[in-house]
């Protein structure tokens, strides 16, 4: 691993592999998780990707079943009032 730090610091050419990952959609991922569950922000951005998508996407299967009955909900509301 030193060699690849050295490299990187040199400014030496990577021919594949993720380097970075794009800052907006890391504030994104952060925001969203940290809004649904209040969890601070060092927290939720120390996980790894892998981790922080995977509550991304759990937060988010949470919120279409609930959204999902709320409308089940209101279209039984409308139709028996």
């Amino acid at each position: 691993m030193p060699t690849v730090f050295a490299r990187l610091q040199r400014g030496a050419e990577c021919p594949g592999g993720i380097v970075g990952y794009p800052l907006q959609t890391l504030y994104e991922e952060v925001a969203f998780v940290a809004y649904h569950f209040h969890w601070p922000h060092e927290t939720i951005v120390n996980f790894e990707h892998a981790d922080r998508l995977r509550w991304v996407r759990e937060i988010s299967a949470i919120n279409e079943r609930r959204n999902s009955e709320h409308n089940h909900e209101s279209d039984l509301d409308a139709k028996f009032s």
